[in-house]
């Protein structure tokens, strides 16, 4: 699996050249809703059998994740993400397993879509070819527990020119009214921002003893497993990368975001782009491999106000949001 691969408007004119400066398949116009159940293509974190995001590490690190694995129930119902012609089958593990299948939607015409093209693999399409639209039924969901037990069912997304789907996977996620100073849900599988207590490399709350008692920790260390994936706390203006080791270890990246207020770094992500607008609640990235670097560490993100005011009041807010 482990190289498992399973699975906007401009007027005409502005928009032709737009596609002349980026390619379609890089363009933030988001899909539709893939899998009943999963209305936000919610991405699979980690579990026994490796993580979903997209670059995740396979077979022992010595292979990346072409795709973006979309959590999705055994037997669900699967929606095509845009408009376009259909081709497959698709197989990837050429073994005849139960999730064995899967195909192609190449969009076509001169809609905004035309460009995109993706492989849905570890489902059952209603049919291998024709025309198919954005929201239609494609297909179900296979059985993927009776192949991998324990594993987050899930949908392989992987884009034709093996780029990265996750910022099309992302729906719209339109600014909330934010008077109150209540942030988002920052990690996945963290619904109430927990903070890191204290593991032998220290401790996570703001103003916490470093290097030896001779310096203040000016931020929240927000618990988070490796590989899962991360959140836009508010809605603002991108801007990074932004370093804190700056020796290029395996967790030294990170993002700012400015506005609504507020203006925070979230470091030891990597986000899926380092500038431009995002929505509160919007996926901003992944969490990187803490482990790695800080073997038996609480991995965490580390959360710093611009001003190295303390953020605790806002995290605790978003409990339950």
């Amino acid at each position: 699996w482990l190289n498992f691969s399973c699975v906007s408007s401009f007027p005409r004119e502005a928009f032709i050249r737009q596609l002349d400066a980026h390619p379609p398949q890089q363009q933030h116009q988001h899909w539709a809703q893939i899998c009943s159940g999963n209305p936000t293509n919610r991405i699979r974190g980690c579990d026994r059998y490796g993580c979903g995001n997209f670059g995740a590490d396979r077979h022992s690190g010595k292979e990346k994740h072409a795709g973006v694995d979309v959590i999705c129930s055994d037997g669900a119902t699967v929606y095509a993400p845009f408009s376009g012609q259909l081709s497959g089958p698709i197989r990837f593990f050429h073994n005849g397993n139960a999730i064995d299948d899967g195909v192609q939607i190449r969009g076509s015409g001169k809609s905004l879509t035309a460009g995109y093209c993706v492989k849905l693999v570890c489902i059952h399409p209603i049919r291998y070819h024709g025309q198919i639209r954005r929201g239609q039924k494609l297909g179900k969901m296979l059985p993927m527990q009776k192949v991998y037990p324990g594993i987050t069912s899930h949908i392989h997304v992987e884009n034709c020119d093996h780029s990265d789907p996750t910022h099309l996977l992302t729906p719209d996620v339109p600014p909330l009214p934010q008077q109150d100073g209540r942030w988002a849900a920052v990690c996945a599988g963290n619904p109430t921002n927990e903070i890191r207590g204290c593991d032998k490399y220290g401790c996570g709350y703001y103003g916490a003893p470093r290097r030896n008692g001779k310096g203040k920790h000016h931020a929240v260390d927000v618990i988070c497993a490796d590989g899962a994936t991360v959140y836009a706390p508010f809605s603002g203006q991108l801007s990074g990368p932004v370093k804190f080791f700056h020796n290029g270890n395996a967790i030294d990246d990170g993002v700012q975001i400015r506005g609504s207020g507020f203006c925070v770094k979230l470091l030891c992500i990597h986000p899926i782009r380092y500038n431009g607008p995002i929505s509160k609640g919007q996926v901003l990235g992944r969490m990187l491999p803490m482990q790695r670097v800080f073997p038996g560490i609480t991995s965490h993100i580390h959360v710093e106000n611009c001003d190295h005011s303390d953020p605790t009041s806002n995290l605790e807010r978003g409990k339950g949001q």
